[in-house]
């Protein structure tokens, strides 16, 4: 082997390995929604290439508003699912959308776009 492939073997072993920490990896950190004062658990949610945050932990019954704001325009992100509460909502290019629910019972919630692509959880305590 020549040193021109010894150093390109070794480079791609090393993205590689990045590739892999990153997508199967690494962790994503839940955000813990505050109570405003009026009596809401409100956080906003960038929808680019995912949800940021995706992992959203609340208190059980009490309101709840997730503001989605779609700063792209893919097709994958034009709607957001919470089968669970029986929400959806379609997300304008540029504008936040919010949606709200009271979710009652603690627990582990899911949502995500139409396709499934994009994906969040949503955490009831």
């Amino acid at each position: 082997m020549t040193l021109d492939q010894i150093i390109v073997t070794i480079a791609g072993l090393i993205l590689s390995g990045g590739l892999a920490w990153y997508f199967w990896f690494s962790e994503s950190k839940a955000t813990r929604i505050q109570t405003t004062s009026s009596g809401v658990q409100e956080t906003l949610i960038t929808v680019k290439g995912g949800y940021s945050p995706d992992i959203i932990v609340v208190k059980a019954g009490k309101p709840v508003r997730l503001n989605f704001l779609r700063e792209e325009t893919a097709a994958c992100s034009e709607q957001v699912l919470l089968p669970d509460f029986h929400k959806q909502a379609t997300l304008t290019p540029f504008k936040t959308i919010p949606v709200e629910f009271t979710p009652e019972k603690p627990g582990e919630y899911g949502f995500q776009c139409a396709m499934g692509m994009f994906r969040g959880k949503l955490i009831v305590e």
